[in-house]
C-alpha cells in the first residue's frame, strides 16, 4: 500500500486567483500595454497626499471593460476555431465596446444589443472597434428590455453570452488593474479607491490584493442615485434598487451582481461613498480645464470622493480612473449641472406687475458679477401680474444670495425653482 502510494502522481493544487491573473495579464499584453499610473500634482497639493491616477481611460476602449471581456472570451475560443465561435453582450457603453474590440482581435463574431435610445455616438464607437466581426441590434427602450431580448438571442442561437460584470472570467480580467497598479508603484499603496457599478473591477482588485497586499485599504465610490452595493451591504445581500439615476452611465447600475458582493461582502457600509451627480460634473470640468484629462463620469467617480475620505495626509493613494468614454455633446449639461452644485447659477419663475419699468426695476437689483443666462416671459392671458423664467449665472454663491435679499427688501415675488426637479424639468 505505502509502495503504491509513493508511486502515485503528486495531486497538483489549484492556481490561486493570483495566479489566474497573472495569466490573464500576460495573454492582454497581446492587446495593449499597461496602463499608466501617474501621480498628480494637483491633487497631491490639495489633499497633502501622494495621489496617484490609474489611467483606465487610456485603454484601446477608453475603459478597463475590454480586460474582463477579453479573459473571458480567451477562455471560450478554441484555438484555430476562432470564426466559428459567436459571442453575445447587451450594453449601451463600455462592455459593448469592449467586447467588439475582443471580436475582432480574436476574428469570432459578435451580436451586441443595444437599447433604442442609446446616442448614436456610442453606437458609431462599437461598430468602429468591431467592425465587420459584429452586428450591433437595436432594441428595448430600457437595458432591461434589451438584457432579456440578447439572453433569448444568445439561447436560441446557440452563442455564448457574455455578462458585463457577474462572471468568475471578467473578474479575473478586470483584475490585472490592480497587478498592474502593483508593478508600477513597486509597493503596496495605503489606499486604493475603486469606482463601482455592477461590480466586477472592484471585486476583482480586491480579491488581488487580499492575496498580494493584504494592508492595503479600499474606499469605494458609487454615483448616490445607483448606490447598489452601499444598499447590498446593509441588507446582507444583492438589493435590487428602487429607482437610479442614469446620469453616471458606466455605474448606474441597480443591482450588484451576484458573484462581486460575495468577493465584496467583507467591507462594511461605511466604506462606501456616495457622490452626488451634480458634484461629479464639477469633478470632470476640473479634470479637463487643469489636467487636460477627459473622463467620463463614472471615471471621475474615484476622485470625486477623496474630499469624502477623512484626512489623507502622508498617504500613498490611488484612484482608479474607469474611463474616457465622454460624449462631448453633453459637456453643457455638465457645466449647467455644474454651475448648480456650486451654486453659481439659479433658476427663478418671478412674478411681475404689468407696468412700464417692472423688468428695469428688477434689473437694478443685479449685481455688478450677475448676468442674465434664461429669460422667458411665461404670462399666458391678459391679468394684472406674468411671470418670467430667469436663470443668473454669477461668480460667487454668495452673490446669489444677496440678490435675493435685495429682492425680497423690493416686495418682488419669486420662488427659486433651482432644486425643484419636477419645474426644472418642464421649464428649463
Amino acid at each position: 500500500m505505502r509502495k503504491h502510494m509513493e508511486n502515485a502522481a503528486p495531486t497538483l493544487a489549484a492556481p490561486s486567483f493570483a495566479d489566474l491573473v497573472r495569466q490573464a495579464e500576460v495573454a492582454i499584453r497581446d492587446l495593449f500595454e499597461p496602463t499608466p499610473l501617474q501621480r498628480n500634482d494637483h491633487l497631491s497639493a490639495r489633499f497633502g497626499a501622494e495621489i496617484w491616477l490609474k489611467r483606465e481611460d487610456l485603454t484601446p476602449v477608453r475603459s478597463y471593460k475590454l480586460r474582463g471581456a477579453f479573459n473571458a472570451m480567451r477562455k471560450r475560443v478554441t484555438p484555430g476555431q476562432a470564426t466559428n465561435a459567436h459571442f453575445v453582450c447587451a450594453s449601451a457603453g463600455n462592455h459593448a465596446q469592449g467586447v467588439a474590440f475582443a471580436c475582432r482581435h480574436f476574428g469570432a463574431r459578435g451580436t451586441i444589443f443595444m437599447p433604442v435610445t442609446t446616442p448614436k455616438q456610442k453606437i458609431d464607437k462599437t461598430k468602429v472597434f468591431g467592425g465587420d466581426a459584429i452586428e450591433i441590434v437595436l432594441t428595448g427602450d430600457y437595458f432591461d428590455q434589451t438584457l432579456a431580448a440578447s439572453q433569448a438571442f444568445a439561447a436560441e442561437h446557440g452563442a455564448q453570452f457574455l455578462a458585463p460584470f457577474d462572471s468568475a472570467d471578467v473578474i479575473e480580467g478586470q483584475a490585472t488593474v490592480g497587478l498592474e497598479m502593483l508593478e508600477q508603484l513597486g509597493d503596496a499603496p495605503d489606499l486604493v479607491v475603486l469606482p463601482v457599478g455592477g461590480g466586477g473591477l472592484a471585486a476583482g482588485v480586491t480579491r488581488y490584493f487580499a492575496e498580494m497586499a493584504p494592508g492595503t485599504q479600499f474606499a469605494f465610490a458609487e454615483p448616490l442615485g445607483g448606490a447598489s452595493l452601499q444598499a447590498a451591504l446593509q441588507q446582507g445581500a444583492p438589493v435590487a434598487l428602487p429607482a437610479v439615476d442614469n446620469f453616471v452611465d458606466g455605474a448606474a447600475v441597480a443591482r450588484i451582481g451576484a458573484l462581486p458582493f460575495e468577493a465584496l461582502r467583507r467591507f462594511a457600509p461605511q466604506d462606501v461613498h456616495l457622490a452626488p451627480e451634480d458634484r461629479i460634473c464639477i469633478t470632470m470640468l476640473q479634470m479637463l480645464n487643469h489636467e487636460g484629462v477627459v473622463l467620463e463620469p463614472a471615471g471621475a467617480l474615484a476622485i470625486d470622493v477623496l474630499a469624502d475620505l477623512g484626512d489623507l495626509s502622508g498617504k500613498r493613494v490611488v484612484c482608479v480612473c474607469s474611463g474616457g468614454n465622454f460624449d462631448f455633446e453633453r459637456l453643457p449639461e455638465v457645466k449647467e449641472r455644474a454651475q448648480r452644485f456650486a451654486g453659481v447659477k439659479k433658476y427663478f419663475v418671478l412674478r411681475l406687475p404689468q407696468r412700464p419699468g417692472a423688468l428695469r426695476d428688477f434689473l437694478e437689483l443685479l449685481g455688478p458679477d450677475d448676468d442674465v443666462a434664461r429669460f422667458e416671459y411665461l404670462k399666458k392671458s391678459a391679468r394684472n401680474f406674468g411671470s418670467i423664467l430667469i436663470g443668473i449665472e454669477t461668480s460667487a454663491p454668495q452673490n446669489l444670495t444677496a440678490l435675493k435679499t435685495r429682492l425680497d427688501h423690493a416686495g418682488f415675488v419669486y420662488r427659486d425653482i433651482t432644486n425643484d426637479e419636477i419645474l426644472a424639468e418642464l421649464l428649463v
